[in-house]
């Protein structure tokens, strides 16, 4: 994978461009790279979560926008099937979104609801889904905001608000998943926002009128759409905190390459003192980070039932920590590391949005305070 990617990837086109070259999806579905955790048997490669942060590590060390792309697609895009979904759910979409074919995207953030997890359950979410009276079909009506993949998507997990009647015999309002294909028409996008970093991977608004979704597409159940978003979103953070290990892995070489060379009053700067410590420094965040990531998706694979803590603790360091790295390689390279033709530039810009999105660093270490 890796010497695939370094041969037709290239990130500074991939900017230019604001979306991926075709070249390098079309060998990124040769390898498998859409399904990786999808069962063999659905057309899929079948890794384990271990193997996922392996693979997730090298696509992080060459382009963050193709990370994202490809873990919008399948780390929460459509890990709702695979975490939810019915037999005859994961039959009939798992092969095709395993093959690239179809590329998928979840649909939570809308303009009134962000990292507040609770207004999911307090009416935050306006998007509603309705019942038919034949019980056939719901139709749903809502937007979704700066949805990763949301231009390219066919397939969505979108969360919306569904009548409820409780043990009371009240009715009140509670948050669904669903399974909503572009093609049930009423589906639309926006066009792709202009944003700092990682350009190259699709983000976009998403308009849902009057789509008329079959009942059989709800996922996991009437009313557990908070449950199911709240797992999808654990489940997938390990893949972040991977990829961030390997944009670090990238930097440091990168860094230390430069030290050895740049020769400063007489003497390479790779043996004075300053500099030595800054790459030991970065070296240490690193190992912290990949093993973070490798321990936190090994627990997972040994079905550690907690481990929700373990997963916002990592993405809290592992976005920092990735963010202080490369900040201090480009004081390694000095002038040369301001410049764009070093490619770190793009990798600060790429990195700022790790401490936002999937949760903000800031909810996020108030999750910790109040839960560890």
């Amino acid at each position: 994978l890796s010497g695939s990617l370094k041969e037709v990837n290239n990130p500074a086109a991939n900017e230019k461009l604001e979306s991926i070259e075709e070249a390098t999806l079309a060998g990124l579905k040769d390898l498998g790279a859409f399904g990786l955790q999808v069962p063999v048997e659905l057309g899929g490669t079948g890794l384990k979560n271990s193997q996922y942060a392996g693979i997730v590590e090298v696509v992080g060390l060459h382009d963050l926008g193709v990370a994202i792309t490809l873990g919008a697609h399948q780390s929460i895009g459509f890990k709702g099937i695979l975490l939810f979904g019915t037999p005859e759910q994961k039959e009939k979409y798992l092969p095709q979104l395993a093959s690239g074919e179809t590329v998928a995207a979840f649909c939570l953030t809308e303009p009134s609801s962000g990292s507040d997890a609770a207004s999911l359950r307090a009416g935050g979410i306006r998007a509603v889904a309705d019942l038919s009276p034949c019980g056939r079909f719901y139709t749903l009506n809502g937007e979704k905001i700066w949805i990763s993949n949301g231009g390219i998507a066919e397939i969505f997990t979108v969360f919306a608000k569904t009548p409820i009647k409780v043990e009371t015999g009240e009715t009140k309002e509670r948050i669904s998943a669903f399974i909503v294909e572009r093609a049930f028409g009423g589906v639309t996008s926006g066009p792709p926002e202009k944003k700092m970093g990682i350009k190259c991977s699709n983000t976009a608004e998403v308009h849902f009128d009057n789509v008329k979704v079959p009942a059989e597409n709800l996922l996991g159940g009437l009313g557990k759409g908070f449950k199911v978003a709240m797992n999808i979103l654990n489940n997938g953070r390990f893949g972040m905190v991977s990829a961030l290990a390997g944009t670090m892995r990238g930097v440091i070489v990168q860094a230390a390459d430069h030290a050895a060379n740049r020769t400063q009053f007489g003497d390479k700067i790779s043996n004075y003192g300053a500099i030595q410590e800054k790459i030991a420094r970065m070296a240490m965040l690193h190992y912290v980070t990949e093993s973070m990531a490798y321990v936190l998706s090994a627990n997972m694979d040994m079905k550690v039932p907690d481990y929700q803590l373990e997963a916002a603790i990592s993405k809290i360091f592992a976005s920092e920590a990735a963010w202080h790295v490369t900040d201090e390689v480009i004081q390694v390279l000095g002038g040369m590391g301001y410049m764009q033709e070093a490619g770190i530039e793009k990798i600060m810009r790429d990195l700022r949005i790790f401490r936002i999105f999937e949760g903000t660093n800031d909810i996020l270490r108030l999750f910790v305070a109040l839960t560890g």
